[in-house]
């Protein structure tokens, strides 16, 4: 597995043009995440997490300012860096097995490819399906498929754009608790976007909570204590009232309060 990466937005704002006029989605981005931590970003709609992550993987480029990992600057589609999407988008006339192989970087064939496959399914607790296609998979497990893909790349940042959001409740839960484990063995940096407070909380060594400004960054949030993390830890709950007050959502104990 390649070492986990560092990763910097210097100075990075983008806008798109729309009818003829620049419209701003992103503005004085500046963010430098260390090796190996986990990040999450957070914001309402539209406030440019997703495009943040598409200037990570090199599928987009700011209209100002750069972005590096470990401190080489991206330019075109970024190989050090692995997107998980919220659809799994696995080839459906591919085996599981198959699909996860595509993901790996060039040169690795024969054995050592069979093996580092087996090796990923196993990590995602797919060990039993190698042979099975995409259609035989429940919507959780495809989402496990498309992780070992992704991380069949060695990548030294795995980008995972609202990852869990199709998936019910329980499922999310899981795969929450599997994505913790999978980064632990792993190691990897990682940009979790998400719309979940608690999924946040749960998961990242900080939260950066995104919105519309001069300065697109909003928050820079540490969650304290070490991964993984209880989820009823009476630190988390207040932390998570103040990301919903900052999102605009009055919680029970805000009310309290106000």
């Amino acid at each position: 597995m390649r070492a986990a990466a560092g990763l910097e937005f210097a100075g990075v704002s983008r806008a798109f043009t729309v009818a003829g006029q620049a419209r701003p989605v992103l503005a004085g981005i500046d963010l430098t995440v260390a090796p190996g931590e986990v990040i999450a970003l957070l914001g309402p709609s539209g406030c440019g997490k997703s495009t943040l992550l598409r200037l990570a993987a090199g599928l987009d480029t700011p209209t100002t300012g750069s972005v590096s990992v470990d401190g080489r600057p991206v330019r075109g589609v970024e190989s050090r860096c692995a997107v998980v999407f919220q659809e799994p988008r696995l080839l459906p006339w591919r085996t599981l097995h198959r699909n996860v192989a595509y993901g790996l970087p060039r040169g690795v064939t024969g054995p050592a490819a069979a093996a580092e496959v087996d090796r990923l399914l196993e990590l995602v607790g797919l060990g039993g399906f190698a042979r099975h296609r995409p259609r035989q998979l429940s919507g959780g497990m495809a989402q496990r498929a498309a992780l070992a893909r992704a991380l069949a790349l060695q990548p030294g940042v795995l980008l995972l754009d609202e990852p869990f959001a199709s998936l019910d409740a329980l499922t999310r839960l899981r795969m929450q608790d599997l994505l913790a484990d999978v980064q632990r063995t792993a190691g990897t940096t990682v940009l979790l976007v998400t719309h979940d407070v608690e999924e946040a909380l749960h998961l990242a060594d900080r939260v950066v909570l995104l919105g519309a400004g001069e300065e697109s960054i909003r928050l820079v949030l540490p969650v304290p204590g070490a991964r993984p993390r209880d989820r009823g830890d009476s630190a988390l709950a207040e932390l998570r009232t103040a990301l919903l007050t900052e999102l605009g959502v009055r919680t029970l104990q805000g009310r309290k309060h106000a």
